[in-house]
């Protein structure tokens, strides 16, 4: 079979199939806690292979790192599409075409688990605000959503007038932030007392945590404000990304995920992080 397989030539590989860049936070975000090591799994990967049904096409799956996943999408060459927790963002979105969101996640800190922390509730949801990282060095997964707001709360951002100018949570507290290649070696870096506390995705923080008693995860939250009268998450949306023009993989994307809704896509992520 395998020698079957190299002998097709790569215009045919491309009509039979759909080339997917999943990504390494694929696997840590949701599949961790599988024991097929060899095998990528994950909410993003059932959602794919699902696509693959609905247009009868073979989905292939490359574990690659997160950073590069938009970048190689936009060109087109060699993957068609890109499925690992992405967030939409404005600057994403110029480069390439981004699915419906199926999953809004919120950031979450990491404390060990002796940390004294000052926190609160919102419904069932325990939660710091930012300035509970005042003045700490903090670690994150390069290249996330956690990179962009840990370093726009530490540094700001500038406006086009110093009245439009973005002061953030953390500016002048002498935090600091320090970038990791994945969620987990910057959860290391705590207990290498290397940082004090880690920001990221809300799904790798409670999967860490959840097996690791050495810590402890909340919600991170922004305080109320003149648009909001109490203290909001620090909200993101995650689609699956598809080189720009390629509609037809972007439409079945979409109805696969319409057809799934809230109850389907939650399902998939109760299975992928054991949640009975």
């Amino acid at each position: 079979m395998e020698d079957i397989i190299k002998s097709i030539t790569e215009a045919e590989q491309q009509a039979a199939e759909i080339r997917l860049k999943a990504g390494e936070r694929a696997a840590e975000i949701i599949a961790a806690a599988s024991a097929r090591a060899a095998e990528i799994v994950g909410v993003d990967v059932d959602i794919m292979n699902m696509v693959g049904e609905h247009l009868g096409k073979r989905v292939v799956f490359e574990n690659t790192k997160f950073e590069v996943i938009i970048d190689n999408v936009a060109q087109g060459k060699k993957y068609d599409c890109g499925a690992a927790g992405i967030t939409i963002t404005e600057e994403r979105k110029a480069k390439v075409a981004f699915s419906d969101p199926y999953f809004t996640s919120v950031q979450y800190a990491i404390f060990p688990a002796s940390a004294e922390v000052a926190s609160s509730k919102d419904g069932d949801t325990d939660y710091v605000l930012w300035g509970a990282l005042a003045g700490k060095t903090i670690g994150y997964q390069r290249d996330t959503t956690g990179d962009i707001y840990v370093n726009l709360e530490i540094n700001g951002e500038k406006g086009e007038t110093a009245e439009d100018d973005y002061i953030g949570q953390l500016q002048g507290s002498s935090a600091s932030g320090v970038g990791y290649d994945s969620a987990q070696l910057a959860v290391d870096a705590i207990g290498a007392n290397q940082v004090d506390a880690v920001v990221v995705d809300k799904l790798p923080a409670e999967y860490i945590v959840n097996n690791n008693k050495n810590y402890k995860c909340y919600a991170v939250y922004y305080p109320a404000d003149a648009d909001n009268a109490a203290a909001y998450p620090t909200e993101e949306q995650y689609a699956i990304c598809v080189t720009k023009g390629n509609t037809e993989l972007l439409d079945a994307i979409n109805s696969v995920l319409a057809g799934l809704g809230e109850a389907g896509i939650n399902a998939l992520v109760a299975k992928h992080l054991g949640i009975n």
